[in-house]
């Protein structure tokens, strides 16, 4: 959920990577989770039933998370009452746990090249961002900016394009413990690990980090709400390796649904041109900068 596409969120990559990084402990997972399983239930046409894992600020159990609010726009423009159905696991494994359960009929915000799912229309790109004090002399607007080599600590999130351009530009082993003391020293590779994205702003309102790169929607509550002024630059679409492979930075954003379920699919993507200036409104009170869908 960054790998191959957006944030969290390769989402396809992230999850089929826990799965390599703790075969042992997912192999023991079903037998353990399936006394709490929640009942695959009929779909109620009234209803629509949604996916969801606690993630701040995207998803939220008071229903004021930026996804939760797409979510119940796209419902009501479809004439149903939105219906969140949450699993107790990272937001990766809502297609696997969820979705594919059939628990529930529909994940939001997943990259819309994601290829586990049928996926909608795309309803908004955003993409990463640096973020560093105003206050400061410190515009970094490329990854080729050489002063981020100079700079004290970054952080990234675990897996996403900021993590792959701090090792190719050579300083990922100088923060790399600054970066595991963000998460109490837990190994990614051990199980699913992320920086809280609050952390993440905080680290720079604090000046403890001179830099953050984040995906946008994860970061722009906290971007906004902060103490002292931030400034967020888009990091370019046109981001290159050092071995001259593109990595790019902004994603089309869009609801996944299972494979054969095109009958809703068609729904929803009525739905959400109908939803459309909501949706709209809802990205600009949260503060996410938005570009053109690509698709």
């Amino acid at each position: 959920m960054p790998f191959v596409t957006g944030r969290r969120r390769t989402a396809a990559a992230l999850a089929a990577l826990a799965c390599l990084w703790a075969p042992a402990a997912l192999a023991q997972e079903p037998a353990r989770e399936a006394a709490k399983a929640v009942p695959e239930t009929p779909s109620d046409p009234s209803v629509l039933r949604i996916c969801a894992a606690e993630q701040p600020p995207l998803s939220m159990k008071d229903g004021s998370g930026l996804e939760n609010r797409v979510a119940a726009a796209v419902a009501e423009a479809m004439g149903r009452k939105p219906q969140f159905v949450w699993i107790g696991k990272p937001a990766i494994y809502l297609v696997r746990d969820g979705l594919e359960k059939k628990i529930c009929d529909v994940v939001v915000g997943l990259d819309s090249d994601d290829p586990r799912v049928l996926v909608s229309k795309p309803y908004y790109r955003s993409g990463y961002v640096f973020i560093t004090r105003a206050d400061r002399d410190l515009d970094v607007r490329s990854w080729a900016d050489p002063r981020l080599k100079q700079v004290d600590h970054m952080v990234v999130g675990f897996g996403t394009p900021g993590e792959a351009m701090l090792k190719d530009i050579g300083r990922y082993e100088e923060d790399m413990a600054y970066l595991y003391s963000l998460v109490n020293f837990r190994a990614p590779r051990n199980q699913y690990t992320q920086i809280d994205p609050a952390r993440m702003v905080s680290e720079v309102v604090n000046g403890k980090a001179d830099v953050a790169v984040a995906f946008a929607p994860d970061v722009a509550r906290y971007v906004k709400d902060a103490s002292t002024p931030l400034r967020v630059t888009p990091v370019p679409d046109d981001t290159v390796r050092s071995d001259g492979r593109r990595l790019p930075q902004s994603f089309d954003q869009a609801m996944g649904l299972r494979r054969d379920d095109t009958a809703l699919k068609t729904q929803i993507d009525a739905a959400l041109v109908k939803a459309k200036p909501r949706i709209d409104e809802i990205l600009k009170q949260e503060g996410v900068p938005v570009l053109p869908v690509s698709n």
